[in-house]
């Protein structure tokens, strides 16, 4: 039983490590959404972080304003949502196979769990 067990260590430790440079590499990797038909366009990277807003010059209107608040905020949203999609999409990964469904070890932080 003691070589399961040194195998299962093993096998965390390596998922931990992986996870680790998983995290690094979400820091590049981006996705972006739009919104209004793609006249608002907003990029998020693996950290839910805001790169970038784009506006198309043509919504800029100051008696519109309240719609492109709208509109700013709704890619924003979809970004964020998609960042974190994309994080834990990365994370099951590594994840899959390794344990069985619904068990979680703590400390570990593993989507889905």
């Amino acid at each position: 039983m003691k070589g399961g067990m040194q195998g299962m260590l093993k096998q965390v430790q390596k998922m931990q490590e992986d996870m680790a440079r998983v995290q690094k590499e979400l820091a590049d990797k981006t996705v972006t959404e739009e919104a209004g038909g793609g006249m608002i366009k907003a990029t998020a990277n693996g950290h839910n972080e805001i790169l970038s807003v784009e506006i198309d010059p043509q919504v800029i209107n100051s008696e519109e304003k309240e719609i492109l608040e709208d509109l700013v905020v709704a890619a924003v949203n979809k970004a964020i949502n998609s960042a974190k999609k994309m994080a834990e999409d990365e994370m099951a990964k590594i994840t899959k196979g390794l344990l069985p469904p619904g068990m979680n070890i703590p400390g570990l932080n593993l989507p889905g769990f």
